[in-house]
């Protein structure tokens, strides 16, 4: 594993910030596209692609500490266990949106037609954006930490036992 330089890390922030960026405004500007099906399919294929590669980087930070290569995975898990379920949530909820739209107004894409069901699906994928905005920003950001990529006291009283 190689070491996260500052200049990887600002690479990989930008990317992260940009693909937050980026789902950001799918959400917020996809029914603009609503006429066109194909194009919203598309459009819905490279978001659920850009949230893939946003978990698979900052999987990706993690495996570059110093704390997950000195064999403290427990720690690193305990402190970012609920970054990694809401991200794998909320990417679970997207894709399920998506397919959801695309067989509803797929054949028809102007008429306006939301089960219960739907709505519910959409009004909680919605939600748990924002709570994936605010943790996959706070997770960037805390993993820039110098505690996690050398050795320090912090992580010398992490190995030390009560």
């Amino acid at each position: 594993m190689g070491h996260l330089t500052p200049k990887k890390y600002t690479f990989t922030l930008i990317l992260q910030y940009l693909f937050l960026l980026f789902d950001l405004g799918v959400n917020s500007f996809a029914t603009f596209a609503r006429s066109h099906p194909a194009d919203l399919l598309v459009l819905f294929v490279v978001q659920d692609f850009c949230l893939i590669m946003s978990l698979t980087i900052l999987l990706a930070n993690f495996f570059s500490t110093y704390i997950f290569q000195a064999g403290l995975i427990q720690l690193l898990y305990a402190q970012f266990r609920m970054t990694l379920l809401i991200c794998v949530t909320y990417i679970v909820l997207s894709i399920s949106l998506h397919s959801w739209h695309m067989t509803i107004h797929w054949s028809a894409p102007l008429t306006h037609f939301w089960s219960v069901g739907y709505h519910s699906l959409y009004s909680v994928q919605r939600t748990i954006a924002v709570l994936y905005y605010y943790v996959s920003k706070r997770a960037s950001l805390c993993i820039s930490d110098p505690r996690y990529h050398e050795g320090s006291k912090w992580m010398q009283k992490q190995f030390s036992l009560p």
